[in-house]
């Protein structure tokens, strides 16, 4: 399959899941179930669940077993970026082409939007029945992991930019694929090497971003030079899927799309 084809196919299946799973606007306090609709509607490719949803194919998961942590996944990092819009972070009035969630509700519902994202989130992931997954997730998303890179990000330190790329992007990337070899029952090479590989790819996406936005690592270090490191980034993550054979087929496609 086409791996645009592949990603649309993919993100429909998470958008209908997605949509079952928010609170409806009509179910009360109503404000912050649409203040939280907003937020993940309409979302980008949700290539973060993607990846979880091709790490679990690649570990021979061929049924809707990882659904709910993908679901999870995007629902977390949508709370990250209701958080990181505020005034007390990054600052920004717009996100997808349209106002950021507490310019369109106020940064008092964006603030308890963000909160009930996140706790949507694991109530969602509990669905998957692992513990292991949960306790993973719960690491990822920590002060150790997006937590930490936001608190750095503040700092604006440019020496400070590869842990942020690190924390505040890779380790989302690395989890989400991981939480499919987790939830397959994978050994624990191939957990390692999904974890590997979805850092290495978290790090290209910010690399690249930065590019776009000329913002980050391209702000600090140059164009060319972050360019070079994002396709270095993609070469190595291609290198941890070996272990699969061809049934890493959709998650090398996926890198492929980052360049």
């Amino acid at each position: 399959m086409d791996i645009e084809r592949y990603i649309s196919d993919k993100k429909k299946i998470i958008d209908k899941a997605l949509d079952r799973y928010l609170p409806k606007s009509s179910l009360k306090p109503g404000i912050i179930h649409k203040a939280m609709r907003y937020s993940v509607f309409p979302g980008g490719k949700r290539i973060r669940p993607v990846f979880t949803i091709a790490g679990f194919e690649a570990c021979g998961g061929d049924d809707d077993s990882a659904l709910p942590v993908a679901c999870g996944i995007e629902l977390i990092h949508s709370y990250t970026l209701v958080h990181d819009d505020m005034p007390c972070m990054d600052n920004d009035d717009f996100r997808r082409g349209k106002e950021t969630c507490h310019k369109k509700f106020g940064e008092d519902m964006a603030l308890l939007a963000g909160d009930g994202l996140l706790t949507l989130a694991f109530q969602v992931i509990a669905d998957s029945g692992n513990i292991e997954v949960i306790k993973e997730i719960s690491r990822a998303v920590g002060t150790r992991g997006t937590i930490g890179g936001q608190v750095a990000d503040i700092s604006g330190k440019s020496s400070d930019i590869d842990y942020i790329n690190l924390k505040k992007t890779a380790v989302l990337f690395e989890i989400a694929v991981k939480s499919g070899g987790i939830i397959k029952g994978a050994d624990e090479r191939k957990i390692k090497a999904l974890g590997d590989f979805g850092r290495d790819i978290g790090i290209a996406f910010q690399l690249l971003d930065d590019l776009k936005d000329k913002e980050g690592y391209a702000k600090f270090y140059g164009s060319v030079c972050a360019k070079e490191k994002a396709g270095v980034a993609v070469k190595k993550a291609k290198s941890h899927l070996k272990i699969f054979g061809n049934k890493a087929e959709n998650l090398l496609n996926l890198a492929g799309t980052m360049m």
